[in-house]
């Protein structure tokens, strides 16, 4: 069991469901909302369970962003056109048994450092 929770405790998410994709997203609407980088791992929307009050950013015509409103915790994305969803590796209790398996949009991380933990890069 995957559990988690914003900095508050306000929200609380969990699944079952093995954790895909586990990476490192460098895309500057990351960068500006987490104030780094943010790592993530997703699910289909039907395996998490949400509790509390997310608060939805639609940060693109293409998906949205989920946080607390009370803590702003950066908890949650979703691309409207598909059924899964990504949570904050961040917020999960440990340990995870989560595995980073990659960097992505790494064309547009930040100028003030290097990626060398040797992982594949996605620009």
């Amino acid at each position: 069991m995957i559990k988690g929770s914003c900095l508050c405790g306000d929200i609380r998410f969990q699944t079952s469901a093995p954790a895909k994709g586990p990476s490192m997203c460098h895309c500057a609407q990351c960068r500006k909302q987490s104030g780094g980088i943010w790592a993530s791992a997703y699910v289909r929307e039907a395996e998490l369970t949400i509790h509390g009050p997310v608060s939805w950013y639609a940060a693109s015509p293409e998906a949205k962003r989920g946080f607390c409103a009370r803590c702003g915790s950066f908890l949650f994305w979703k691309a409207h056109d598909e059924d899964t969803i990504s949570f904050a590796l961040g917020a999960v209790e440990d340990p995870t048994g989560i595995r980073l398996e990659k960097h992505i949009f790494t064309g547009s991380k930040g100028d003030f450092y290097e990626i060398t933990d040797g992982l594949p890069q996605e620009p």
